[in-house]
């Protein structure tokens, strides 16, 4: 099957976490030999502050850890009847141009051959709606939305059973527990916090059960991230923690394998009006067996197993509690880091997503199921 995904991004992830997933199901796509295109548009903002920060250096741990995936840049003139010419399943995420998003409803309303879903992964169906009801998603097939929450907005704009809850997942090639080798290499100690500093969707949790219990429990904490502004780089100086700036995502399994712990921060959103969806962080920290430690989340859709594949802080001071014990108790941090990757494995890769994205497929278009098996 030729499929196509329209991104914001598949080369840069800076301040852009929908690529992490991404990258993991179109190369799952490849490895069960599918032809997989992916577009971007030129000037994507998130590849434009990865350049301007990093040069073309931070491009490097993508190329290399994803040989096998590439993308296109198209310009905003591209014919997108070309782009998807032969196409047998087209994705458009979120985060691209509503004329672009129109134009391929306009196609496919005009009996272009393709499926053709939209791919929400963020929170603006309930923090911006009037943004996202903007977006013509007519003639389109289906809404993949990352949470049954915002399913259910869809749902309640008229989407019926022609939206489908799919959501994120660790790339357990590449995000797994570390070898024996590697673990006796690396000397674990302190904590990491690796998230954006969120645009104000989260700044107090993150003082209230990040940097304050850190500081309390006595455990270096260190942080990478993007658009930190001089206040709150100001405020991790004052909590001693260590700011480290941009870390490609590719980077992060080495990173959490120098580590303790690391924390979930949920951005408000998540935490209240679109409970039970988690970070991409939370997949791929529990892929890599380090202990987490969660600030207040609703696991609605029982995803994980709270209390076994990871601890949950009701407040800064049981944060703190948490942080000591995990630091104090290897038993502990052992039984976490097994938990946890079992949940993933068994139920949380890449891998599963695909399996869910073409029973989809399938089920839209059953009359040619030759067309979209596996």
């Amino acid at each position: 099957m030729r499929i196509v995904y329209f991104t914001h991004s598949l080369a840069s992830c800076w301040n852009h976490g929908n690529a992490h997933f991404l990258r993991g199901v179109l190369d799952e796509l490849v490895e069960r030999g599918h032809d997989v295109r992916a577009y971007e548009p030129e000037g994507a903002w998130s590849l434009a502050n990865l350049l301007a920060d990093h040069g073309e250096a931070g491009l490097e741990a993508w190329h290399r850890r994803y040989p096998r995936l590439a993308s296109t840049a198209y310009s905003s003139d591209a014919d997108p009847a070309a782009l998807v010419e032969g196409a047998d399943l087209v994705i458009v995420h979120e985060w691209n141009d509503p004329a672009l998003v129109a134009a391929l409803g306009a196609l496919r309303r005009r009996g272009a051959p393709f499926l053709l879903l939209f791919h929400d992964t963020h929170h603006r169906a309930v923090s911006a709606p009037d943004e996202m009801r903007a977006y013509d998603l007519d003639g389109y097939d289906g809404v993949l939305a990352f949470g049954e929450a915002l399913a259910q907005v869809y749902r309640r704009w008229g989407w019926g059973n022609r939206v489908w809850t799919w959501h994120e997942a660790a790339d357990t090639r590449r995000f797994h527990p570390p070898a024996a080798e590697e673990e006796r290499d690396h000397q674990r100690r302190g904590l990491i916090w690796i998230g954006n500093w969120g645009d104000g969707e989260r700044s107090e949790e993150i003082e209230r059960f990040l940097l304050a219990p850190a500081r309390a429990a006595g455990l270096p904490l260190d942080i990478y991230g993007v658009r930190y502004p001089d206040e709150a780089r100001a405020m991790l100086a004052r909590y001693g923690a260590a700011y480290h700036g941009w870390a490609p995502n590719a980077c992060a399994p080495a990173l959490f394998a120098r580590h303790l712990a690391t924390i979930h921060v949920p951005r408000r959103f998540y935490a209240t009006i679109l409970p039970g969806i988690p970070t991409i962080r939370v997949f791929e920290a529990l892929a890599c067996a380090i202990p987490l430690v969660s600030a207040p989340w609703d696991d609605a859709e029982a995803l994980f197993r709270p209390g076994s594949d990871y601890l949950v802080a009701r407040d800064g001071p049981e944060m703190e509690r948490h942080l000591t014990a995990v630091a104090r108790d290897p038993a502990l941090r052992a039984a976490l880091a097994a938990s946890g990757w079992e949940t993933i494995r068994t139920r949380h890769t890449c891998a599963h997503r695909v399996d869910e994205l073409l029973a989809i497929a399938a089920a839209l278009r059953p009359a040619s199921p030759e067309r979209i098996s596996a």
